[in-house]
């Protein structure tokens, strides 16, 4: 659980009734993300029941009351450029699994079994697209400056931008622009553009306060429900209708069999004021030599 996990990268609270908040507070004053910063961020949301209990919802969000994220540090890119070896091949070989690694950990709250709603406020430039990219729902305060800004720095995004913006954005040819270019573009054209579901007036505080709402509302929800949603959600996105289809009634096959069902309806047809009282899911304990060291 919590209380034997250290981090120093990243604080977790539980601010409402299961409902977790992750916050990114390192490398003041612009959240830049390095090797271990990364690695940490993975290992909470790939552990955040078995580090955190019951938690049926999540908010991923910035401690810095300016900045969400600043991009990748600019130490780690320069560091990459340095290698062992002087031949080609075996340096593109361990750039690879670097890559390959940094992906997989900004995939984690596509991973995360619950929902995650990222709340962006202030600057949110390079990286900071690839993090909320990968997750469920996107809110931005209406300070917030996007940028895709990996080709101001000399190489094409290759974290998860390029390979989710197709999914989560409503204009192709905007979204080529912005990668591109990498301008700065607002909360509202991020809206516009399908990035972000809502746009909230203010800046942290503000953004924050309406993610954690959203947040409570989902975490009232059968958890059943909810995780099995996500889960056809993103199999829905890499897989033909058909496929979807099949797959979700072999999926449901076991999920219609939920008490949640029963006690959802009866609630309903009661027309009760009060929150459905649904049994958390199970937590995996994972052997500690499986455990990431942090």
């Amino acid at each position: 659980m919590s209380a034997t996990v250290k981090l120093n990268f990243i604080k977790v609270t539980k601010p409402r009734e299961f409902v977790s908040e992750i916050h990114v507070v390192y490398r003041e004053p612009v959240n830049a993300f390095h090797a271990e910063f990364w690695q940490e961020y993975a290992a909470v949301f790939d552990n955040i029941r078995e580090w955190y209990g019951d938690v049926r919802a999540v908010v991923l969000s910035s401690s810095l009351p300016n900045v969400f994220c600043a991009g990748i540090d600019f130490e780690d890119l320069l560091d990459l450029k340095k290698s062992t070896s002087s031949d080609p091949a075996r340096t593109a070989m361990v750039l690879r699994r670097y890559v390959l690694a940094f992906q997989a950990a900004m995939s984690s709250p596509e991973r995360c079994p619950v929902p995650v709603i990222a709340a962006v406020h202030g600057v949110a430039y390079g990286l900071a697209v690839d993090l909320i990219a990968a997750c469920d729902i996107r809110y931005a305060a209406s300070n917030t400056r996007f940028s895709i800004k990996e080709v101001d720095v000399g190489l094409a995004p290759d974290i998860g931008t390029l390979a989710r913006l197709r999914h989560i954005s409503s204009n192709a040819s905007l979204g080529a622009e912005l990668a591109y270019t990498a301008r700065t573009f607002s909360a509202e054209e991020a809206f516009n553009l399908g990035v972000v579901s809502r746009v909230v007036e203010g800046g942290m505080d503000e953004v924050v306060r309406e993610s954690l709402s959203l947040a409570e509302e989902v975490a009232r929800k059968s958890p059943v429900a909810v995780a099995g949603t996500k889960h056809l959600l993103i199999h829905a996105r890499n897989h033909s209708v058909g496929e979807n289809l099949e797959y979700t009634a072999t999926w449901n096959a076991s999920m219609l069999q939920t008490e949640d069902i029963l006690k959802a309806v009866l609630s309903a047809k009661s027309k009760s004021q009060k929150d459905v009282n649904f049994e958390p899911i199970p937590t995996v304990i994972v052997p500690p030599a499986l455990k990431p060291k942090l």
